[in-house]
């Protein structure tokens, strides 16, 4: 009987219905080795076994371990979503036994869309004790979500929970859903809790859509009560590259010192994209706070290449009050293209600086610029000598650099 059931197992789909109905008499024998093999070839047979189902169902909570773990790989295996399936392994997911809890949920990744009321259950199996279990559950809650819209409200009201594995593989499935989920997403922008707000946030930056309805939302979001939502919202705004530089701009204006910090630092993030943005940080660098005008002039160097506003703005800054901003400044100025040749007067002035910070990144931008002129090699050979390691390390490995193709 054993072999008879094993081969046929093996022969798959060709076995036929007539196998199916044979084999299925034998998840009731006596025999547990019988049981198990039986269960296994039906799951082998696939799709053409859905008629065991109601009894495969029925072995789910047998008292051999091994039994229960093939029912479940067999109940994904034949890949129907029937209410017997969906409830057995829905309750495997709570099984004592480690391998048939992950191989249930591996098995509810096969079922597809049509078994997306068991996401609610996935999610809880996200914070089992086993690792194993908790990434084939997170698995097969993307699997289910990306298929179909009506996972979509579930998965939105789940976003508050409270287990940060759960919140990423509910983003993940939104995000794959695609374009359906939007407004579902932007509904859910005035949840009144502020985890769900930033995952909703964080789900539209990942979407990738640059609608103005998403940038706009996506804009009004960067005034939300709660800072990790606001960077959440500066950080979607920046995936979403050269559509969003407006919105981001606009926003610059009125925004307190930490939020203009983190929106320079989006601009930056879209790069040369952000072209439009330089007034706006040139706006920056003068009059604002210490950290605004160390971010202005760090980010100028990401989006002002080749520009002459740019570049003569960060000359300038070289006269900053404060060594952090010149130190930003003078690495900026070896980052903004071809450009930066215009800059290496300005450098090698800053080389004097009183401060070694300045002194260090302005030879590491001179480096950068590799314009090999005498009055460049000499500067750098003079700072070799400096009193700080770091600045004559810097030195030394900028003369390298300028000259490696001598």
């Amino acid at each position: 009987r054993f072999n008879s059931i094993f081969v046929l197992g093996e022969i798959g789909e060709k076995s036929g219905e007539n196998a199916v109905l044979k084999i299925t008499e034998y998840i009731d024998d006596e025999d547990w080795s019988i049981r198990r093999e039986a269960v296994r070839s039906l799951g082998k047979i696939g799709k053409l076994a859905e008629s065991a189902i109601p009894k495969l169902s029925k072995c789910s909570s047998d008292n051999e371990v091994s039994i229960r773990t093939a029912v479940v790989t067999s109940l994904g295996k034949i890949g129907k979503a029937t209410n017997e399936s969906l409830n057995s392994l829905k309750n495997a997911l709570k099984d004592e036994n480690e391998e048939v809890r992950t191989k249930a949920a591996n098995a509810l990744s096969l079922l597809g869309s049509e078994a997306f009321e068991v996401i609610s259950d996935l999610m809880s199996s996200i914070s089992d004790p086993s690792w194993a279990v908790r990434t084939a559950s997170a698995r097969a809650m993307s699997g289910i979500g990306r298929g179909t819209i009506k996972a979509i409200p579930t998965l939105i009201s789940a976003l508050d929970d409270k287990d940060w594995r759960v919140r990423y593989h509910i983003v993940n499935t939104l995000t794959q859903i695609g374009e359906a989920s939007v407004s579902h997403l932007l509904n859910a922008l005035n949840h009144k809790n502020r985890v769900v707000r930033k995952c909703v946030v964080e789900s539209l930056g990942e979407l990738n859509i640059k609608s103005p309805e998403i940038i706009e939302k996506l804009a009004l979001m960067l005034k939300d009560k709660k800072e990790e939502v606001r960077g959440k919202a500066a950080d979607s705004l920046r995936s979403l590259g050269k559509e969003a530089v407006p919105a981001l701009t606009n926003a610059l204006q009125n925004a307190n010192k930490k939020m203009k910090i983190v929106i320079i630092s989006a601009i930056g993030g879209i790069g040369v994209d952000a072209i439009e943005a330089i007034p706006h940080l040139i706006t920056s660098l003068k009059g604002e706070k210490t950290l605004v005008r160390v971010e202005a002039a760090r980010n100028l160097g990401a989006i002002g290449k080749d520009s002459e506003e740019a570049l003569t703005a960060l000359e300038e800054t070289l006269n900053d009050k404060k060594t952090i901003v010149r130190r930003e400044a003078a690495l900026s100025l070896g980052k903004i293209g071809t450009i930066s040749e215009k800059a290496i007067p300005s450098l090698l002035r800053a080389l004097n600086d009183k401060k070694p910070d300045v002194r260090w990144r302005a030879s590491e931008a001179l480096g950068k610029i590799k314009i090999n002129k005498p009055e460049v090699i000499s500067a750098l050979k003079n700072l070799i000598h400096d009193e700080c390691d770091y600045v004559s390390e810097s030195a030394d490995f900028a003369i390298d650099n300028i000259t490696e193709n001598i």
